[in-house]
């Protein structure tokens, strides 16, 4: 991933806001230390922050066409790449090796429906010289992060940026880019491109669960995600979703490796494996934690090259504020679980490794939160299901994103994939809500597809006590006492006295507790500019089924349950 700062009809000398321009690319610099660029042409400015990972030599940006009417700046990985080429129907001499060029060939054949081609995460900014006209979008869930903002005393400018801390300054009001859609000037209208056949919640899927196919598509998104020129490895928690991605990619590592072939051969690179043939694996936690006992196990079974790394509490505490400056956020769950990735994302970079596969996504598309449990039915499971998913690009995605590109580490997501969502949700919700009296544990179906018990001639993905292990959610997998520190901590940063007031300090989002109280005040010692807000929702378990407020799944009342597994 990089990062892109762009300025589209500024309503001022554009040469002398250049070092603004840079100024104000170089706040994200942390996404992209490997170059930098920047374009000017009539009253429009692109700067761009490079990650390289895929065409290194040759792939710096802004990328121009050779007749200097595109200028494109890209944020992310386009998995197909190479079969958009070979499907383009004009020949085009590329200036790159970059997996990201096609998008502006691609827009000269089909405008800006080429998005409903693009297999991957991204965001990107395009600039149509003779027309005048700048077209933005951003992929289906929002993997990758985009904002859009405005200023009143320029009203005809727009200007676009990976990170919010690019925009608070210059603009009076900010979004977030949605995911699944895309910008264009000309109308100056955001349209949804993005829709599933499972957009709409309120219609509940009739499919019964395929375990082969489940199995099959999820091989093929972390297959296609192994496309990389540099070290790569793997998020492992010890958790299920985590372990499962690792297995996959030990696998799919030594089959592509061996040369052997997959039915996507012609769809996708697969450079990473023939490069860095041996998976390294990544886990953190405090001393002793159940994340790193279980992670231990998942890498002397996939022997993978395992790297362990602790934290103690206090070096966690001290880079709080410093997480929520680049979260952009003061939601209690996130900055809870994002420390601990924030502190791994340094220690992997520190190694020279610059793309790491994680887990997010699985426990949004199965219901794999523990107050799951307490859906009051079937209908409402998936209509919840169908909510997560959706505002994933507020919670696990931005967690994931922001806190792994902080120190220029780029994360993929294989739960995220387009073809596998396209199966996973339209899967009866029947087969994936969990049910204690019939020994059905959270996410069983995900389990079950990769449960290889009846299958004696495969050898199995994952030891069983990690294939059923019970939900821990990644803040408190690492050490309950991570979370207990930081209850704790907010008690004595924040008096009774200034709490009782928080409803006159923050009418939006009050606090509640003490702790998201300590949040919102770091969060506007970095962004006190009341625009910044418009872009935060916090993550909350549903109230209405009788879930606690606190997001923690030792809150929940399905924690600790004892579960049979059943075939």
């Amino acid at each position: 991933m990089c990062g892109i700062f762009a300025v589209y009809n500024y309503q001022g000398d554009i040469e002398s806001y250049r070092q603004r321009a840079l100024y104000l690319s170089k706040k994200i610099r942390h996404r992209g230390p490997d170059w930098s660029g920047c374009y000017t042409t009539g009253n429009h400015i692109f700067s761009h922050e490079r990650l390289a990972i895929v065409g290194v030599e040759s792939g710096a940006q802004p990328i121009v066409s050779e007749d200097g009417n595109i200028v494109l700046c890209v944020n992310g990985e386009i998995y197909n790449y190479k079969h958009l080429q070979n499907g383009l129907k004009n020949k085009y001499n590329f200036k790159t090796g970059s997996d990201c060029e096609v998008i502006m060939h691609l827009y000269n054949e089909m405008d800006t429906e080429l998005v409903q081609h693009l297999d991957g995460m991204f965001s990107f900014v395009l600039l149509d010289v003779k027309r005048n006209r700048v077209i933005a979008a951003r992929d289906p869930i929002g993997i990758t992060t985009l904002y859009y903002g405005w200023n009143s005393k320029m009203p005809g400018t727009v200007y676009f940026a990976s990170e919010l801390k690019s925009l608070n300054e210059d603009c009076d009001k900010i979004l977030a880019f949605p995911p699944g859609h895309v910008y264009d000037s000309e109308t100056g209208e955001t349209k949804r491109w993005f829709v599933p056949s499972w957009w709409d919640g309120e219609r509940v899927p009739e499919t019964p669960v395929d375990y082969k196919l489940v199995r099959k598509t999820l091989e093929r998104a972390v297959r296609k995600r192994l496309m990389a020129e540099v070290p790569y490895g793997v998020l492992l928690s010890g958790g299920l979703d985590s372990s499962l991605i690792a297995s996959i990619a030990a696998r799919e590592t030594d089959k592509i490796a061996a040369g052997v072939k997959s039915e996507d051969d012609d769809r996708i690179d697969e450079t990473g494996p023939t490069l860095w043939p041996r998976l390294h694996s990544f886990s953190i936690g405090l001393p002793g934690s159940p994340d790193l006992i279980a992670a231990r196990d998942v890498a002397k079974h996939l022997n993978t090259i395992h790297h362990e790394f602790t934290f103690t509490i206090q070096e966690a505490l001290d880079a709080v504020s410093d997480v929520i400056y680049h979260l952009e956020t003061y939601d209690v769950t996130t900055i809870r679980a994002s420390t601990p990735m924030y502190l791994l994302s340094r220690k992997i970079k520190a190694m020279g490794v610059k793309m790491v596969l994680s887990g997010e996504g699985a426990d949004e598309v199965f219901g794999g939160y523990l107050y799951f449990y307490s859906a009051p039915d079937a209908a409402s499971f998936h209509t919840e299901t169908v909510t997560r998913v959706k505002n994933l690009h507020y919670a696990d995605c931005l967690r994931a994103n922001k806190s792994t590109m902080a120190w220029g580490l780029e994360a993929r997501v294989p739960f995220l994939d387009k073809e596998f969502l396209e199966v996973c949700m339209n899967i009866r919700p029947e087969d994936k809500r969990p049910s204690r009296e019939e020994g059905r544990m959270e996410k069983y179906i995900l389990r079950k597809a990769f449960d290889t018990s009846d299958e004696p001639d495969v050898k199995p993905y994952l030891p069983d006590n990690i294939l059923w292990r019970q939900k821990e959610q990644f803040s408190d997998g690492v050490g309950y006492s991570w979370i207990d520190t930081l209850k704790e901590v907010s008690l004595t940063k924040v008096s009774d006295e200034e709490f009782a007031k928080a409803g006159e300090r923050w009418s939006k989002d009050t606090p509640t507790t003490k702790e998201a109280y300590m949040y919102r005040v770091m969060f506007e010692e970095w962004f006190p500019q009341e625009a910044c807000t418009a872009s935060v929702v916090r993550w909350i378990p549903r109230a209405d089924w009788g879930c606690p407020e606190d997001p923690s799944g030792r809150a929940q009342k399905a924690h600790d349950a004892a579960y049979e597994k059943k075939n």
